[in-house]
């Protein structure tokens, strides 16, 4: 055996050494481009996941001015290792484009033949031409609201409802004020006064932290889904201090009666039914009282939000109740979303540099594969397909001849 000093050969590294064994054989070619909406502020990669990935080997192109939205300049990105680039283009030039939202016709012309492209799928604001445009270039495409982890869950999709349940109690705090023209009262009571009533439609993730949040300040809160077990773990999780019930017409219109705040949080995404508040329940509410329907993105939980456009106002009042339906409400605490999204993209890139490729990635994890929406160029998931009357095929036909 070949010694130093009493010591195994190789039995301590020094840290740069250890770096550099870590790095992947497969090196990935990642784009972040700035994203064209005035309004969209997120980035699905923070320099902290730049750093972590270049680290391993990994090349990163990065849009000039792409960060500044959650507050990181390019130099933050160049110092991480990213390379700048003036253009668009010189981004979509890149194998993988991981961006924000689903990705504009003049977005899918700038990029190469069988690019990866990462977004959300918000089908509210996808168009057909891009859809068309993405089919010709034989894109494979994944939509972060359908990737899953090893156990079925939805890692993504549970950080953004997270995020959006703890806002629309934030928001639901400031718009009540008088500052914003509201009834002018706390989310919570104080002694002689009674609390605010918040009303909760669907008892998922943003629902059931929209319920923690509002009850940590004091309000009385009331939930509401079709799906007992949904309630049953919502109630076990926070206790008996919130109010649940499943949608019993006589129920909801008294909750609605007395409510001060209604937040809609229903999941429509590959569900089986499909529940909107009618109108009528609406005009039953108290004059001053607020709506927010955190749904907007895919149709709205309510009737009088449904299929708004993105062009119409996103705060109005109707009836007496101030509706707020801003799309993507987590776009108002953009730093923290674009954290919590990173977190969850690093692993999932270093195994997929590890995999080597896409298809291999597909092929080999379940989670992963669920996400793919269009596998180049093919349509291979029902829900966006059903959206664009399109055919979908079981992406497996497609695996099987790799």
């Amino acid at each position: 055996m070949d010694t130093t000093g009493g010591r195994e050969k190789g039995a301590y590294l020094t840290q740069e050494l250890l770096k550099e064994i870590t790095k992947v054989n497969n090196r990935l070619l990642i784009g972040i481009p700035r994203e064209r909406c005035g309004e969209e502020r997120r980035l699905a990669l923070t320099p902290e996941a730049v750093d972590m990935l270049t680290d391993c080997g990994h090349r990163v192109i990065v849009e000039k001015d792409a960060g500044l939205g959650i507050n990181y300049s390019d130099s933050h990105f160049s110092e991480a290792g990213a390379t700048i680039v003036d253009t668009a283009a010189e981004v979509y030039q890149a194998d993988i484009i991981f961006k924000i939202l689903p990705p504009l016709p003049e977005e899918v012309f700038m990029m190469k033949p069988r690019t990866t492209v990462f977004s959300m799928m918000q089908l509210n604001i996808f168009t057909s031409d891009a859809l068309q445009l993405m089919m010709a270039k034989r894109i494979t495409a994944i939509a972060y609201e359908l990737l899953e982890d090893g156990k079925n869950g939805l890692p993504i999709l549970y950080a953004i409802s997270e995020i959006e349940g703890s806002a629309a109690i934030m928001i639901a705090s400031e718009l009540l004020s008088n500052v914003h023209g509201g009834k002018g009262i706390l989310m919570g009571g104080i002694p002689g006064v009674p609390p605010t009533e918040v009303v909760i439609i669907g008892a998922g993730t943003a629902g059931t932290v929209a319920a923690r949040t509002a009850l940590g300040l004091g309000a009385l809160v009331k939930v509401f889904d079709d799906d007992i077990s949904k309630l049953r773990v919502l109630q076990r999780n926070i206790g008996s201090k919130v109010f649940t019930s499943n949608f019993h017409p006589n129920v909801l219109r008294n909750s609605f009666l007395s409510a001060d705040v209604v937040i809609g949080a229903m999941r429509y995404i590959n569900t089986r039914h499909r529940y909107v508040i009618a109108e009528d329940l609406i005009r039953t509410m108290k004059r001053g009282s607020l709506l927010i329907d955190l749904r907007v993105n895919h149709g709205g939980c309510f009737e009088t939000t449904c299929g708004l456009k993105p062009s119409e106002p996103a705060l109005f009042e109707q009836y007496g109740v101030l509706h707020y339906c801003r799309a993507n409400v987590s776009n108002n605490v953009a730093r923290t979303t674009s954290m919590a999204i990173s977190n969850i993209f690093i692993p999932l890139i270093l195994s997929l540099g590890e995999k080597g490729n896409i298809q291999t990635m597909i092929k080999m994890d379940m989670g992963f594969r669920a996400g793919v929406y269009m596998y180049c160029g093919k349509t291979v998931n029902r829900y966006v397909s059903e959206h664009f009357n399109l055919p979908s095929t079981d992406i497996s036909i497609y695996l099987s001849a790799f």
